[in-house]
């Protein structure tokens, strides 16, 4: 694996591995297969790079997990993920979603992270972002999905979630740490680099486990663009944020959602 250079807090350092590769003819038909991607999928196949990166788990043991990614956007995930790893943020695992033949919920259920799936958004039918290469799914476990009905009915997914995470607090008297929650300061990380839209900031649904870059405009000006003119758009876009961040004074719920404001597509 290459070197990648990550941001932890406001500034850079070139530790850690993860590599982005391009996916084989062989790799898309298995993705074709296995339901993950379609033929009318918004991006195609020939655009889509899979990450790999090491990681601890839940119990503090190193592995290695993949996330395939629109290719605008996979250098910055190779530097995402070199910062969760130095930070030591655990992810439970992050398998290819052929292994859950693309069916969300199962890879929710395994408590699997995961990026790009062919898919309607939950419950929708648009395409979501996880179509685009552009979304992050991180521990569903800890981070469930909640949909709240307009009769005020909560469904929580995976539903085995709701007994325990609904509560985002990781530590609580008298009870163990809890572990692998995205919090404020995992979204201001992932917000460092171009992931900007944090699904635990939202009203109906709450999602927890979600990040995703910005607007479908700006998706599809990026897809648009050719790929050296499209990464440094992207470049700049998570670099504005990481400027404003470090200007701004507040706490960091303060200087997140002021940034988020200023800088977001």
């Amino acid at each position: 694996m290459k070197q990648a250079v990550f941001a932890l807090g406001l500034f850079f350092s070139p530790v850690i591995y993860a590599e982005s590769l391009a996916l084989t003819a062989a790799d898309c038909i298995q993705l074709q297969a296995n339901g993950v991607i379609t033929i009318g999928n918004p991006v195609p196949c020939e655009r889509l790079r899979r990450v790999d990166f090491p990681h601890y788990d839940l119990n503090g043991q190193k592995r290695t997990g993949q996330l395939i990614v629109l290719d605008v956007v996979a250098p910055q995930v190779e530097s995402l993920m070199a910062t969760l790893w130095q930070a030591k943020f655990p992810i439970h695992s992050a398998l290819g979603m052929e292994q859950f033949q693309g069916n969300d919920e199962s890879s929710m259920n395994a408590n699997n992270s995961s990026a790009f799936n062919g898919r309607p958004t939950t419950g929708g039918k648009s395409w979501s972002k996880h179509a685009y290469g552009v979304a992050i799914d991180i521990n569903p476990l800890q981070n469930p999905y909640v949909n709240i009905a307009d009769d005020g009915g909560i469904k929580v997914l995976p539903q085995a979630s709701a007994k325990v995470f609904l509560n985002r607090l990781a530590l609580r008297p008298e009870k163990p740490q809890r572990i692998g929650l995205a919090d404020e300061r995992i979204a201001d990380l992932f917000a460092q680099h171009g992931f900007l839209t944090w699904g635990g900031d939202w009203d109906k649904p709450i999602d927890y486990q979600h990040f995703e870059i910005g607007s479908r405009t700006y998706i599809n000006e990026l897809i648009k663009l050719p790929l050296d003119l499209a990464q440094a758009n992207f470049n700049q876009y998570a670099a504005s944020y990481r400027q404003c961040a470090k200007s701004e004074v507040g706490s960091l719920s303060e200087v997140r959602a002021r940034c988020i404001a200023k800088v977001r597509k």
